[in-house]
């Protein structure tokens, strides 16, 4: 295998449909993409690396590797071969003694393969799913996020309105919001106002997906929604609550909203991800109805010392 194989650097834009086509097979078998949107999105702008290895004409298996971590994936057809390790060690080669890598899926391989590298599970990230319920007591008569009026009432907190992302006008405030609530989080802290909009510019981005609650005209928290296809699960993407305002329910009143916008899209089932350290959030979002769907489990060689 190994002497049939070229690895070499590229980028999303250069590979195109064969790059699409990996992950799409490799989703469509492990259940979830190999790599996460952050992730995507520096690849496409440069800001990491993507390296390929190619078996002829196909491409057999990709690495994204920067900020300190590294996701990759071997196309279903390669697998068992050694193709995983062969990637690893390009990885490896060179790179610093902290780097952590993500094995979205937590598989047997996965785990296998950490071990023999000397990789131990640092983190562990849950996707949850729940079938979207039915209107709710305190559902709003009209959408807060398709066009329809703004929400508003005792139900939101006192002069909170829930609506929709305005896209131009909220993206600054938004971005600051969210590096305030994830201010301890690695990677949705870090987002910066390219990141936001370069996830604007993704086919699945609709603004009426992105619910945001406003006190004062003032951005207080939002529950934003990705939203792919009709008949796959619809994402509660992100979920942020400014601490000035915790423990006022917010949480539980925009989680209403999104199951509101869920059922005006047609989707069935809700899904989410939540560190398994998160306490708080896993309470919350078991006592709506989400059970385990997989696993995600980042890796991380112990330093030495």
């Amino acid at each position: 295998m190994s002497a049939s194989l070229q690895l070499r650097a590229s980028s999303p834009s250069q590979l195109g449909a064969a790059f699409t086509r990996l992950i799409s097979r490799s989703s469509l078998v492990d259940g979830q993409p190999p790599f996460n949107d952050q992730a995507l999105v520096d690849a496409a702008s440069g800001a990491r690396a993507l390296i390929v290895a190619e078996h002829g004409d196909v491409i057999a298996g990709a690495v994204i590797v920067g900020e300190g971590e590294f996701e990759f994936v071997v196309d279903p057809e390669f697998r068992r071969n050694g193709l995983g390790t062969i990637l690893l060690e390009r990885i490896l080669d060179g790179a610093e003694p902290a780097i952590a890598g993500w094995a979205h899926g937590d598989h047997p391989a996965s785990r296998i393969l950490a071990a023999r590298t000397g990789f131990e599970a640092v983190r562990t990230l849950y996707q949850l799913r729940m079938p979207v319920p039915g209107p709710s007591k305190d559902s709003p008569s009209t959408g807060s996020g398709n066009g329809g009026s703004p929400s508003t009432g005792s139900g939101n907190g006192e002069g909170v309105v829930i609506e929709a992302f305005r896209p131009g006008v909220d993206d600054e405030a938004w971005v600051e919001l969210n590096a305030r609530v994830f201010a301890d989080h690695p990677e949705q802290g870090s987002i910066t106002l390219d990141d936001l909009h370069a996830r604007m510019a993704e086919p699945w981005f609709d603004a009426g997906d992105f619910l945001v609650a406003r006190h004062d005209d003032r951005l207080i928290a939002y529950n934003w929604l990705k939203i792919e296809r009709p008949e796959e699960p619809g994402e509660i993407y992100v979920v942020g609550v400014d601490s000035a305002y915790a423990g006022r329910g917010l949480g539980r009143t925009l989680m209403r909203h999104a199951f509101d916008r869920l059922r005006e899209r047609g989707i069935s089932t809700a899904a989410l991800y939540v560190d398994a350290d998160n306490v708080g959030a896993v309470h919350l979002y078991r006592s709506l109805g989400f059970a385990d769907h997989t696993v995600d489990v980042q890796y991380r060689r112990p330093l030495a010392g």
